[in-house]
C-alpha cells in the first residue's frame, strides 16, 4: 500500500482501533474547515417527523450514553 507523503507510518501497520481513530480525525478536520453538507428533503422530513415524536414521548428515546453502552463503544 503507498501512503501519502504527509503519513509517517504506513496505514496497514495501525491498529484497527488506530485506523478507526484515523478516519475519525480525518473527518472531524474537514468538518471543521467547511460546513456540513446539506440535508436532502427527505432527511429533513425524518429528522422533524423524529422531533415531532420525541416531544410526544420523551422517555421513549435513548440518551447517547445509552447508544454507546449498547454498541459497546462507551
Amino acid at each position: 500500500m503507498s501512503t501519502h507523503p504527509f503519513l509517517k507510518v504506513e496505514i496497514s501497520q495501525l491498529s484497527i482501533a488506530q485506523r478507526i481513530q484515523l478516519a475519525e480525525d480525518l473527518w472531524d478536520s474537514i468538518l471543521d474547515q467547511q460546513n456540513e453538507p446539506p440535508l436532502t428533503d427527505a432527511q429533513c422530513q425524518e429528522l422533524d417527523r423524529r422531533l415531532k415524536r420525541y416531544q410526544q414521548e420523551p422517555t421513549l428515546g435513548s440518551t447517547w450514553e445509552e447508544v454507546k453502552q449498547r454498541l459497546g463503544r462507551a
